[in-house]
């Protein structure tokens, strides 16, 4: 291909030809952005430069040669002609990394999960800390999620030998895992760490844990199974594609691959409304509303077209999921792969009664990290009705039944398995944890899980995971959805829904 320089690029910089380069490659995307999921400003803000830093932030390198008829090749940039910009974007955002990481305590005095959230908190890049911590609407389901544990109060028993004490179990009847703990899958990995989710499977392999890997990765899924250690099993979470082909295709990719296991995501008809994402996005693209016309939104030329806000990080790269996903094509997913098949987002016990009775190999418990519909139940609240229906409808034993949200410490782990649960998801802790201290973070937080799981164990008179039964909770409480004792650490770490700011520096 031609060479192509700075100088070169810079002349495509509007949205009647648009130019970027990326991985050292220049592309004409002026067809593209009509048709980006996240819309056309998100492009037209890197439109004439080298986006490879803002690209890679989100997406795998090898995502645009994808779009053939949209995405052109153009050329290779010349990197040795002279460059407009100042400033590097890269190096400008190297340097505001670095200051706000300066001082950050070392890896070694973090105790607990809250720590890494606490640190990511102050570190992280605003847009990405706003799409990691967000949560539905007000946040009280994202607040409950963690909160419903401490309604569950443990049962200790005494004079038992635990001189010796084992945390590993299985996992869908095949994966021996050290701990019954698993990193469950989150999008957008780049946005916490450059390597993005590939730092989280690197960790899952050397803690012997699993890693379900996200359809909506930063990481390509070759990148993310790439990385595995040998020996090392992994599963596949699936937005199901309103282009069943494509659907398809990406099963039997994951399948052939050596994934063990499909968790198809059923929670998320739509996507719910992520406020603290949306105000990030909506104040950081106030300027670019309207393309190559200048003006505020409100006091545009008249018929000049509006061009929709992005609604934040989630809803740029969502909007491929089909609403009309139903029972009926859990079963067509049955005839595609020979993976167990699980649901991931089940929160009634009717629903999982229906999943065993298609034979399907499990549900995980789940309100989407309270990210979906607010005031829902917490996945800790929910799993004893999904063991009781199960009971009633003598299914209970067919298949295995995972939960996520809120597991903040090794307490809430035993607590679940105690009222029937086979595994637990981790999600946003994991994500701190690699966007503070990468890989030796992520491994930090599992050693941390299965130190206070032992300790737990330990004082609760167990030895192997199987001793672990439900009378040694009292989860009596646990609907009255009344807490007397105040979470302080979780308070401390939590940042409250902020309204619109207003604009001082506006003259009258």
């Amino acid at each position: 291909m031609d060479l192509v320089t700075y100088k070169q690029l810079a002349e495509h910089n509007n949205s009647s030809s648009c130019w970027i380069a990326v991985g050292g490659t220049v592309y004409d995307v002026t067809q593209f952005i009509h048709t980006h999921p996240g819309g056309a400003k998100i492009i037209l803000k890197e439109a004439g430069r080298d986006a490879t830093s803002s690209f890679e932030a989100v997406h795998s390198v090898d995502l645009l040669p994808r779009f053939d008829e949209t995405v052109k090749p153009v050329g290779t940039l010349d990197k040795s002609s002279e460059r407009l910009d100042a400033i590097d974007s890269s190096t400008a955002e190297a340097d505001a990394a670095a200051l706000r990481r300066a001082g950050m305590p070392s890896l070694g005095s973090v105790l607990n999960s809250f720590d890494f959230e606490a640190i990511a908190r102050q570190t992280m890049k605003p847009e990405a800390w706003a799409y990691y911590s967000s949560g539905a609407e007000d946040e009280i389901t994202l607040r409950e999620n963690h909160a419903a544990f401490h309604r569950i109060a443990l049962k200790p028993r005494v004079l038992v030998n635990v001189s010796h004490i084992d945390t590993s179990t299985t996992f869908l009847k095949q994966t021996r895992v050290s701990l019954p703990v698993y990193i469950t899958a989150c999008a957008l990995g780049k946005l916490g760490h450059p390597d993005g989710e590939t730092v989280l499977t690197r960790a899952a392999g050397a803690r012997n844990v699993v890693q379900m890997m996200p359809t909506l990765a930063s990481c390509s899924l070759d990148d993310m199974l790439n990385a595995r250690v040998e020996g090392q099993d992994t599963w596949f979470q699936l937005y199901v594609n309103a282009d069943r082909n494509v659907t398809r295709d990406f099963v039997l990719k994951a399948e052939a691959r050596g994934c063990k296991g499909l968790f198809v995501t059923v929670d998320a008809p739509q996507l719910g409304r992520r406020e603290k994402d949306m105000r990030l996005k909506y104040q950081e693209d106030i300027s670019d509303i309207i393309v190559k016309t200048g003006g505020d939104e409100d006091n545009r030329p008249s018929g000049q077209k509006k061009v929709n806000r992005a609604m934040g990080a989630a809803r740029a790269i969502s909007s491929f999921i089909d609403p009309s996903l139903s029972w009926k094509d859990i079963e067509w997913l049955q005839t595609v792969t020979r993976m167990p098949i699980v649901l991931k987002g089940v929160q009634t016990g009717v629903d999982a009664v229906q999943a065993a009775r298609l034979g399907l190999a499990g549900v995980v418990v789940s309100n989407h990290g309270g990210r979906q519909l607010d005031t829902c139940r917490s996945g800790i609240e929910i799993l004893p009705e999904v063991v009781a229906d199960l009971k009633c409808a003598g299914l209970h034993g067919k298949m295995e039944i995972y939960v996520d949200g809120g597991f903040r410490r090794g307490s809430d782990v035993f607590k679940a398995i105690a009222l029937g649960a086979t595994g637990v998801g981790i999600g946003r802790p994991s994500l701190y944890a690699m966007s503070t201290y990468g890989q030796g973070g992520v491994e930090r937080l599992l050693d941390i899980f299965r130190e206070e799981l032992e300790m737990v164990m330990g004082l609760m008179g167990c030895t192997k995971i199987s001793d672990i039964t439900e009378d040694m909770v009292d989860a009596s409480h646990l609907p009255t959805r009344v807490s007397l004792v105040r979470d302080m650490l979780h308070q401390t770490v939590y940042e409250p829904l902020q309204p619109p700011q207003f604009n001082r520096s506006s003259k009258l």
